[in-house]
């Protein structure tokens, strides 16, 4: 039986049924990693540690894109 993973993205809830890193979740959805901010859990989390973190049960992600302006 499979263990499924569920988790929050954006405030949009998903299961996963395989574990994933926080950056192949950005890639997965067509986010460019040099533009954003993550908010993992209600923490920042800085862009080293992204390829290191596995999505866990319950986990609460943000995404926050940069964009520019005048």
């Amino acid at each position: 039986m499979t263990n499924l993973i569920n988790f929050y993205f954006n405030g949009q809830f998903y299961t996963l049924s395989k574990p994933i890193t926080l950056l192949e979740l950005l890639i997965y959805f067509n986010y460019q990693p040099s533009l954003l901010v993550i908010e993992y859990n209600r923490s920042i989390c800085n862009k080293e540690s992204w390829s290191k973190i596995t999505i866990q049960m319950n986990d609460k992600i943000e995404a926050v894109s940069i964009v520019g302006g005048g």
